[in-house]
């Protein structure tokens, strides 16, 4: 890593350090630059706001999924069991940030915050997210119906956001409770891909890919 990329790096881990130890709103840029012992101007050069700082978290975040979901999509498995592979690739990843995420999330979810998944600002990460959960579908074997898999990848990530906001209000230890929760669900999807393959299926597939285009309406 070049000394360039250090710094940037070193402002972005300290912003976190300080949104969990501070909070969101009161920690300024000017905080963060004196913490990080670089000059304002320095920290601004890198992020032109806390909410660019977050947005580079979330990439972050993604990347290292993706790196780490590639491994478990190496080969053709069932759905349910590289659904399962991924989403415990998905805590491993974040299992040092939950101090953060339970700060952060009361701003996350504000229709009018950036940094909502759904924002326009939160764009490139949640495309990168939700290429993952497109390679689970299409490397599944067998293949999954041809009546969802547009949809299925969606639908998918909708569920990813429910199991991230389990994982920040989790106070098991290690959050052990979300895994739990991601064996105990990840299960239903295969009475969905069986109603999907029935004659009359269509009309349920239907409703579910209209409620979905409801909820990815992007916020703010």
């Amino acid at each position: 890593m070049s000394p360039r990329q250090d710094t940037r790096q070193l402002i972005l881990d300290t912003a976190l350090r300080l949104f969990e130890e501070r909070g969101y709103a009161r920690t300024t840029m000017r905080a963060i630059a004196e913490e990080a012992g670089v000059t304002p101007s320095n920290a601004y050069y890198w992020f032109a706001s806390k909410d660019e700082l977050v947005q580079a978290f979330y990439l972050r975040i993604q990347t290292e999924h993706a790196e780490r979901a590639a491994m478990a999509l190496a080969s053709g498995l069932p759905l349910t069991d590289r659904l399962r592979a991924v989403e415990h690739a998905f805590l491993d990843v974040i299992a040092d940030y939950h101090g953060f995420g339970s700060a952060f999330v009361a701003i996350a979810i504000s229709p009018e915050s950036p940094t909502h998944p759904l924002s326009e600002s939160s764009a490139p990460a949640r495309e990168q997210s939700m290429a993952i959960y497109r390679e689970v579908v299409a490397g599944a074997a067998p293949r999954v119906p041809d009546k969802v898999r547009d949809i299925l990848p969606e639908l998918l990530w909708l569920c990813h956001l429910g199991v991230t906001l389990f994982w920040v209000t989790d106070r098991s230890p290690g959050q052990e409770r979300t895994r739990r929760l991601v064996d105990a669900t990840v299960p239903l999807i295969t009475p969905m891909l069986r109603v999907a393959r029935l004659p009359w299926g269509g009309a349920v597939v239907d409703q579910v890919r209209g409620a979905l285009a409801v909820a990815m309406e992007r916020a703010g």
